[in-house]
């Protein structure tokens, strides 16, 4: 018998740490593979990995994209803590095949409808004004789009936006967007990991019914000081890294900043935009065992109209954690996080200020237990406390006419509880499994108008609409009293079976709950919007989503390609009545309706991972519809009970992402995106009332704006592409919508001022717009 016999029943545990050679930063996703044994490991979110082998002599791989391959022979008589660094791999474009850091399908493993994006993958890709998007990249999956030219946030399968989930270092981040959707908050320079869970989403995630966007900041050089930054026509941006006690601790410090608004006073222009926004980290390995982190974000934009409007808004976060290794098999993770989202405008043209916002402080505790090569455990549990500033008015001068007002603050408690599974039942089949459940508390607030049935729109049978019913009265609570409670239990379930060593057919189920909404009737959130909890008489929203899939590699992982199917249904979708006014409104539940919508489709994702010219290709058909039927048989329900597509369904999305190394110096880029226009209501009728023409808007969203198409392309230049050590640096030279396209975001109608006849006008955001940029680091 050999000493490596896998039925040998004396075992022994190998686990440590895998890193970056040059900055030693944690590397995750590293494959630690025992290739006589057919079995391996991967590094956790901390570059954390363990696994359980009999005793025995076996040669051992070190495996990550991007770096070289580490290869030795170990002798495992007993437990061993071993950690390994490794370095980048040197290209060569003579090569046929060259590693790159690139985003690798896993066959084997029962994760579904997840994409990765490094951060080089995303500093390649065009955008406007050649400043390196986050949530313009992950636009080009498949499933994801967003409303169009500047406008916020994004879409995942059908939903809306604010059924997204965005994590940065653990903490919710509840606006994405600078600049009304031109940029992201995410400074590309600082970003480590990023994950895009669409679909069997882990039992660890929850809160949001569409997707979660998870994000990982670098945790800084800690072998020496280290700087890059780039400069572009109307945005720069630096960030700095090093050791705090070399080999210890690091910390890192970003920072972005638009200056474009400072030339506008040249041409006599008054009115401003810009933002800027800063990131930082500090990390300290106190021992082999214990590791702490504290790391923040903080940003604002700034949009201004001579002195009579300013427009402030922005997020903040601040996060404290610390990693605990019980023991080779044991990880843990305590986290205290701080999150908040603020909006003020000062109208001084009327004189007074307006703020709002949403708070919140959360506790989380996650453990990773590693049973055995067979079976890893992830539990845990989370409290946020959750305090909602609905809008207050203040007046801005001692003259002002205003009277202040403050809109009622509301409060919850959000608790979960969860447990997720991870099992290989055979070499070929693999199973994921959790479950978490989710409680919803919403606590006292000062006065809670109640309603006549509890109903706080009522139909009007005579004009047949609805209308906000009159309060009867209204209750008081302590901040301690419980207005409302909601608990729910959410299954996941995720297999796959591999077919032979390059493909694999998976299968996810899952079901979520969402106790947080965005009172938003726009097509895409604006600024202005306001989050409010679920309670008396706003439900929370319930998911459930199966997905089916086949995954391919070709040609020794040269060529991937993925195929999914979905079906998500979700209850007590937020409608709105005709009409509906959101702005500074202190009795919501007076102007919205539970409903339900629902989002099927196809996604097909083909990349090329190697070589010179690398590459995807994108392709989704979808739909995504919703409906409010009216609660008796009486009413009509909103659209007359009728199912509408929803703002974000786009039947056919396709993206084409194409990158090509020409030499060491020069590389290009481009991408195509086609789109079907989304949907709009237009007017299908007018009368004259007055001598005026009044149009009359026929069912919601049963027309749509013309298709988008666009093409983009880059072209890198590296000066001095021989230089590993000093300064280096590159030019990036842009054209964005190359063809000058000028892509509806928008058509209105209005009355001609000389004709008096209404008329559609469009409006688009941008033409033709090239760009360059100095990036730099050293």
């Amino acid at each position: 018998m050999k000493s490596h016999d896998v039925f040998s029943q004396d075992k022994v545990t190998l686990s440590g740490v895998v890193s970056d050679a040059e900055s030693n930063e944690t590397l995750i996703g590293v494959n630690i593979l025992f290739p006589e044994l057919q079995t391996g490991a991967t590094t956790n979110e901390y570059g954390f990995y363990s696994i359980t082998i009999p005793k025995g002599t076996y040669q051992l791989v070190i495996s990550y994209l991007g770096y070289s391959d580490i290869s030795e022979t170990i002798f495992l008589e007993e437990n061993l803590n071993k950690n390994f660094s490794l370095s980048e791999a040197i290209e060569s474009l003579n090569e046929v095949v060259i590693k790159e850091n690139v985003e690798k399908l896993n066959i084997r493993k029962p994760q579904m409808s997840i994409n990765s994006l490094t951060s080089n993958t995303i500093k390649q890709i065009p955008v406007v004004f050649g400043e390196a998007d986050v949530i313009k990249a992950i636009t080009l999956l498949p499933g994801v789009t967003n409303a169009g030219e500047g406008s916020s946030g994004f879409n995942v399968r059908g939903g809306a936006a604010d059924q997204n989930l965005i994590l940065l270092d653990e903490a919710t981040i509840y606006n994405s967007s600078h600049l009304f959707g031109f940029f992201s908050v995410f400074n590309p320079d600082a970003i480590k990991d990023l994950k895009l869970y669409k679909g069997g989403i882990p039992a660890r995630y929850g809160g949001r019914v569409s997707s979660v966007l998870d994000i990982y900041q670098k945790e800084g050089n800690s072998n020496k000081f280290h700087v890059n930054g780039g400069i572009g026509l109307i945005s720069s941006r630096l960030l700095a890294e090093g050791p705090l006690n070399k080999g210890k601790g690091s910390f890192l410090l970003g920072g972005r900043a638009t200056y474009a608004h400072l030339f506008l006073p040249l041409f006599d222009i008054e009115n401003k935009a810009y933002f800027y926004d800063l990131n930082t980290k500090i990390s300290y390995r106190l021992n082999q065992n214990n590791n702490v982190y504290l790391s923040g974000y903080f940003g604002r934009d700034v949009f201004s109209i001579t002195d009579s409007f300013k427009n402030t808004y922005g997020n903040s976060i601040l996060n404290f954690r610390w990693n605990h290794l019980f023991s080779d098999k044991l990880f843990s993770n305590l986290s205290l996080i701080y999150s908040d989202y603020y909006y003020g405008l000062d109208l001084g043209f009327i004189e007074f200020n307006w703020n709002s916002g949403i708070r919140n402080f959360n506790l989380k505790y996650d453990l990773k237990h590693y049973i055995s090569n067979n079976i890893k455990l992830q539990y845990g549990l989370n409290s946020i406390y959750h305090k909602f500033n609905p809008g207050e008015i203040e007046p801005s001068t001692p003259d002002s006419g205003i009277n202040a007002e403050k809109l009622i603050d509301k409060y919850a408690l959000e608790n979960a509880l969860y447990i997720d599974v991870e099992q290989q039942i055979s070499n070929r089949f693999m199973v994921s499994y959790g479950l978490r459940y989710s409680s919803f508390l919403r606590l006292g607030q000062d006065e809670l108008n109640t309603y006549a049935n509890d109903q706080a729109v009522i139909f009007n049978e005579d004009l047949q609409i609805y209308e906000k019913a009159d309060p009867t009265g209204t209750e008081k609570f302590k901040r301690s009293d419980v207005i409302e409670s909601f608990g729910n239990f959410e299954p996941r379930l995720a297999l796959a079976y591999e077919l032979n060593g390059s493909s694999s057919i998976k299968a996810s189920y899952n079901r979520m709950s969402q106790y947080l909404h965005l009172l938003s009737n726009t097509s895409s959130p604006t600024p202005l919007d306001i989050w409010t909890p679920s309670g008396k008489y706003v439900k929370p929203q319930i998911l459930d989503q199966v997905a089916l899939g086949y995954f391919k590699n070709f040609k020794d992982n040269t060529y991937s390609l993925e195929i999914e199917t979905f079906y998500k249904k979700v209850k007590n979708r937020i409608d709105y009545i005709d009409g509906a006014d959101l702005i500074a409104n202190n009795a919501i539940e007076q102007i919205i309706l539970n409903g339900e919508a629902k989002a099927y489709g196809l996604e097909v994702l083909f990349r090329k991972n190697l070589g010179r010219f690398k590459g995807w290709f994108a392709y989704t058909l979808a739909n995504s519809e919703q409906r409010t039927p009216g609660r008796t048989s009486n009413e009509p329900g909103i659209n007359n009970g009728e199912w509408y597509k929803t703002p974000y369904d786009k039947t056919h999305d396709i993206s084409i992402t194409a990158s090509y190394n020409l030499t060491e110096k020069w590389s290009f880029n481009a991408n195509f995106l086609f789109q079907t226009g989304q949907p709009v209501t237009y007017p299908n009728a007018q009368y004259e009332y007055n001598g005026l023409n009044i149009p009359n808007y026929g069912l919601r969203n049963e027309y749509r704006l013309p298709n988008y198409n666009r093409l983009d392309i880059s072209a890198t230049y590296v000066p001095k592409p021989e230089k590993i050590k000093g300064w280096q640096s590159e030019w990036v030279f842009g054209i964005y919508n190359v063809y000058n396209r000028r892509n509806a975001a928008s058509i209105s109608f209005q009355q001609n001022s000389e004709t008096g006849v209404n008329e559609a006008v469009r409006l688009a955001i941008f033409g033709i717009v090239p760009s360059i940029s100095y990036n730099f680091k050293f």
